[in-house]
C-alpha cells in the first residue's frame, strides 16, 4: 500500500545536532555516483544545437526520479538508502548550476529568447514532471484503499 505523500517522515540523520558519519558517507557516495551519471550523459548525448536539451533532460528526469522516491515501499524503512539516493545520486545527477551557466551563454550569444525558453522551459517541465508523479501516487493510493 502507498501511503499519502503528507503522511511519510523524513528519515533520521541527525543526533542530536551531529550529523551521523553513515548519512555523510551515504549522501557523498550516492553524489559522487550521480555526478559521473551527469558528466556520462552529457558526453553520450552532447548539445550541439546550442540548446541545453541534455541538462533539461537530465534536470527533468532527476526531478521525476526524485518525486517517486517517497512512494517506493521498499525504501520506507531505509533512510540510507534515501540519502544515497535522493540528496545524493539524484541531486549529484540534475544540476542547476549548468542550466543557470547554458541559460547565461545563451543570453552573451545574443539569443535571450532562447534563453528564456531554455530557464523558463526547464523549470516548468520539473514542476510538471513533479506533478504528474504526485498524482499518479495519489491515484494509486486512493486505489489502494478501496475495498473489492
Amino acid at each position: 500500500m502507498v501511503r499519502p505523500l503528507q503522511q511519510r517522515r523524513p528519515p533520521r540523520v541527525v543526533n542530536r545536532g551531529r550529523v551521523r558519519p553513515a548519512a555523510l558517507a551515504a549522501v557523498a557516495a550516492g553524489g559522487a555516483l550521480g555526478a559521473v551519471l551527469r558528466w556520462a550523459a552529457t558526453y553520450a548525448v552532447p548539445d550541439g544545437s546550442g540548446l541545453a536539451w541534455t541538462t533539461s533532460g537530465i534536470n527533468v528526469s532527476g526531478s521525476l526520479a526524485l518525486a517517486l522516491l517517497p512512494a517506493v515501499a521498499a525504501l520506507r524503512d531505509r533512510p540510507l538508502v534515501v540519502l544515497a539516493l535522493g540528496p545524493g545520486l539524484l541531486g549529484g545527477f540534475t544540476t542547476f548550476s549548468a542550466y543557470a551557466e547554458q541559460g547565461r551563454g545563451l543570453l552573451d550569444d545574443g539569443r535571450p529568447v532562447l534563453a528564456l525558453g531554455h530557464l523558463l522551459g526547464t523549470v516548468v517541465a520539473c514542476l510538471v514532471a513533479v506533478h504528474l508523479v504526485r498524482r499518479v501516487v495519489a491515484g494509486a493510493a486512493a486505489d489502494d484503499e478501496v475495498d473489492p
